[in-house]
């Protein structure tokens, strides 16, 4: 094997260990139940993803589950995650290097509610806008991806409507912090829309646009 090519081997390992640990972390923080929800990670041109019906936790590295752009499986003897079609319009439409889904229970309750999450916070800066609820279409399906890229179109992530949640970014931490984040803003409106006589006070979208601006220099400078 030449040296690239086993660095290139050593990319691949690297990332199924990171995209294993996330998708037990989402089980773990209530996001998903059973073998729902799924995750993936982009290397190079190959897309890892989570495969179908297997508990996170009886995952190995002999598991490792990769298809190219087209979604031919190129890597392992396990079926992949039936939402393929999903994340690999993900991946075509936008430069992204992780995308997570998620079936949590309150962005998924807001989905069935409204046709984009209200700007309850700030943090809608983070998604490039009110997250939108993408139309109900049967998992798995090609019009699921469409109605999906749809509410996606200028935004990191999206609800799927009586289904669950969709988010992408460069990392694969990145977008499963988009995930909780996104859970976390959707049980704060269902909260303060819960209390009887009041109606929460939201944002403006040009008070959002501010924040926008504003994350560009949030963090630590590499």
């Amino acid at each position: 094997m030449t040296e690239t090519g086993h660095a290139h081997g050593q990319a691949i390992e690297q990332a199924w260990r990171d995209l294993v640990a996330t998708a037990r972390r989402s089980a773990a923080d209530g996001l998903v139940v059973g073998t729902s929800g799924n995750v993936s990670v982009r290397v190079g041109e190959l897309v890892l993803v989570t495969p179908s019906g297997v508990p996170y936790d009886r995952l190995t590295p002999e598991d490792t589950v990769a298809v190219d752009l087209d979604g031919h499986q190129v890597i392992g003897r396990l079926k992949p995650t039936s939402e393929l079609p999903m994340h690999l319009e993900v991946y075509r439409d936008a430069d992204a290097g992780a995308v997570v889904h998620t079936h949590a229970v309150h962005a998924t309750a807001v989905s069935t509610l409204v046709p984009e999450l209200p700007l309850i916070h700030y943090m809608a800066a983070d998604f490039g806008g009110p997250v939108r609820v993408a139309p109900y279409a049967m998992y798995g399906t090609g019009a699921l991806a469409d109605n999906m890229a749809r509410a996606l179109r200028d935004r990191t992530g999206c609800l799927l409507q009586n289904h669950g949640t969709v988010t992408y970014a460069d990392t694969l931490d990145k977008a499963y912090d988009r995930t909780a984040q996104l859970e976390w803003m959707c049980r704060l409106w269902l909260t303060a829309s819960a209390v009887p006589g009041h109606t929460p006070t939201l944002l403006s979208r040009q008070q959002v646009r501010d924040v926008e601006e504003q994350l560009k220099g949030y963090g630590q400078r590499s």
